[in-house]
């Protein structure tokens, strides 16, 4: 049985590449966080893509942007603008990436939670 890591030794080694095994044995947890942080961007930005979420993630999180995309985008609340930027990240030799932006469905579920954030504060 392998031991889980503390939040501290996760920070504590950020620094290092992460291998795909390391990335798949982390929590559902992360991924949900990333997810969470890539909808939050959505909704200050009009549009973004990975390079943006890099430059606000820490590394740890890096790994999951692509698993975060593909559930945002396949539950319908991101979508593909068409375009594309090249990759900032130095791994990807600057390929093409994404632009994406909140989907209609994605707008209605931010202001589902407005309204309900106002009705628990009223």
């Amino acid at each position: 049985m392998t031991r889980r890591l503390s939040v501290a030794e996760r920070l504590a080694s950020a620094d290092k590449d992460l291998l795909l095994t390391d990335i798949a044995a982390q929590s559902e947890w992360s991924q949900f966080l990333v997810e969470q942080a890539v909808y939050a961007f959505g909704l200050e930005h009009d549009t973004f893509s990975a390079n943006s979420m890099r430059d606000v993630l820490p590394e740890l999180g890096h790994g999951f942007l692509g698993a975060a995309f593909n559930a945002l985008r396949q539950g319908g609340v991101i979508e593909h603008t068409r375009l594309y930027v090249p990759s900032t990240s130095p791994a990807t030799h600057g390929h093409p990436i994404a632009i994406w932006r909140l989907s209609v469905k994605g707008l209605v579920i931010a202001e589902q939670r407005r309204s309900a954030r106002a009705e628990r504060a009223a």
